[in-house]
């Protein structure tokens, strides 16, 4: 069989995290309007069935990213750190692009914006900065680039291994304009596949899959075969409480928001013999939601707690569907000002950390039992 890691990258509502949960079949990440929605690497395994004359069968292990930008804050810093991470380890990358957003990439015919690409809101800005409407970014070595644009395909060049290119929403364009727009970017990079999908409407993902797999080498399972992620049920539970405060919430709040799982208590194992007509068994959450400001958190809250009551209906109804049982979930709300510039609160976000220090503290909790004995 055949088995990798497909990186997925893309600058904020690519539509990756759509496209990972569309892939694995699962809603293994949270997916809303707003960008920055995802923060940490997420893996999605795929298990593929050989098809004949197409493919044998393999695992393929997705892993999605924070969208692709210039860093600023700590929480930017840790998110890029991320996308760097999974371009790592990985045998295929697949870069997707919003064929209805305009872009700004260098180093194509600036009178190309007068022809056919300019119906898809393809803006070419020439090497000499002619085109160059506002101030230039810097990436993280402080080299100077153009645009966001240019900073993810700076970072495809620098790969040596298969990079697919993924225009994706092509349900939102007119397919016979796709062309001009392909034929541009296959300028800046030769892509080995070309690929204009829907992730929303999966339209475009089984021919996809077939190159993938046949683009993986060979190789044994990294994870079970009946697992779809490698995220414990904390960190999933958590980021669903994330995505009803971005839905329910505006545009400042979401950004500032951060969720840490403080108590994570599943039931006792049901018994041999469940009783007839018995309720579900229960597990019960206690959750922080972090903020920066008192403003901030005046809103999380609502009046009379109506919004953070509205948070925790919404998500525990997602948590139950994931979990399988009926959850007690209670909310608290924290302000922990400028967090986001904070390297040490970050990095204590990281869902693995958190995993690390929950099983270094259960060892020596069980250590102190043992001598207590």
């Amino acid at each position: 069989m055949r088995s990798g890691f497909v990186s997925i990258i893309g600058r904020p509502n690519a539509g990756k995290s759509t496209l990972l949960n569309a892939l694995v079949g699962e809603k293994v990440a949270i997916v809303t309007a707003k960008p920055q929605t995802t923060r940490n690497r997420i893996h999605g395994v795929l298990e593929v069935a050989a098809r004949k004359g197409k493919h044998p069968a393999a695992q393929v292990v997705f892993v999605d990213t924070p969208g692709v930008h210039l860093a600023d804050s700590s929480l930017d810093k840790r998110m890029m750190q991320e996308v760097y991470d999974a371009l790592e380890t990985r045998d295929v990358v697949l870069l997707m692009v919003d064929a209805t957003r305009r872009l700004e990439l260098p180093g194509l015919d600036p009178d190309a914006e007068a022809g056919e690409g300019a119906k898809l809101g393809l803006t070419i800005t020439s090497t000499d900065g002619k085109q160059v409407t506002r101030s230039t970014p810097k990436d993280a070595s402080g080299r100077k680039v153009q645009s966001e644009d240019e900073f993810v395909f700076n970072l495809v060049k620098k790969l040596d291994c298969p990079v697919f290119l993924l225009l994706n929403k092509i349900d939102l364009v007119k397919r016979s304009d796709l062309l001009p727009l392909i034929q541009q970017l296959m300028e800046l990079y030769p892509f080995a596949e070309v690929f204009p999908i829907s992730a929303r409407k999966r339209d475009g993902l089984e021919p996809l899959l077939d190159k993938l797999v046949n683009a993986l080498p060979e190789g044994q399972r990294y994870f079970p075969k009946d697992q779809y992620t490698d995220q414990p049920e904390r960190f999933l539970v958590a980021e669903l409480i994330r995505e009803r405060i971005l839905m329910e919430t505006g545009e400042e709040v979401p950004y500032a928001s951060a969720v840490v799982i403080e108590r994570f208590e599943e039931p006792p194992p049901p018994p041999a013999k469940p009783r007839p007509n018995a309720k579900l068994p229960l597990t019960s959450i206690s959750a922080v939601i972090y903020c920066e400001r008192q403003g901030q958190k005046a809103i999380l809250i609502g009046k009379q707690g109506s919004k953070l009551k509205a948070i925790g209906a919404s998500a525990r109804k997602e948590i139950e569907s994931l979990l399988g049982t009926r959850v007690f979930l209670e909310l608290h709300v924290i302000v922990k000002e400028k967090w986001r510039d904070s390297r040490g609160f970050v990095d204590a976000l990281d869902w693995r950390r958190q995993m690390e220090e929950i099983a270094a503290h259960k060892a020596e909790k069980e250590k102190q039992e043992e001598e207590g004995e």
